[in-house]
């Protein structure tokens, strides 16, 4: 049985970081592309970021509204992917969800994901 858990939100100041982490188990988390997504009240899940393996590397995708600002990095030891998030703003507000793609390609759009963690709030306030 796969299972994602997220962890790690919170309440930050404008400006302020958080690390987002999400713990994988039940399958061989290598082989995976994984992918970070949010969804604020009213609005339609977001694609954040993604990172897949392949034999060339290891490569990463990110929305425009976070490049520069979010890290998406792993660690295949511990079959955790995690999201590192700086110069947070108001408009980041939202439940950040971890999601597995099964196929390894970490694409941006939600149906390209077979499971889903519970999500984690994080709140940054105006």
């Amino acid at each position: 049985q796969v299972q994602l858990v997220e962890s790690g939100g919170g309440l930050v100041q404008a400006g302020g970081s958080l690390r987002l982490s999400c713990a994988a188990s039940g399958r061989t988390f290598s082989d995976l592309a994984m992918g970070w997504f949010r969804q604020a009240p009213g609005r339609e899940r977001q694609f954040v970021a993604a990172i897949s393996w392949s034999g060339s590397g290891i490569t990463t995708n990110y929305a425009d509204s976070v490049k520069g600002r979010f890290t998406i990095s792993r660690d295949n030891a511990k079959n955790t992917v995690y999201l590192q998030m700086t110069s947070l703003r108001p408009e980041d507000t939202a439940v950040y969800y971890c999601a597995e793609d099964i196929f390894g390609l970490g694409g941006k759009n939600p149906s390209d994901y077979e499971y889903w963690g519970q999500g984690t709030q994080v709140s940054v306030p105006s």
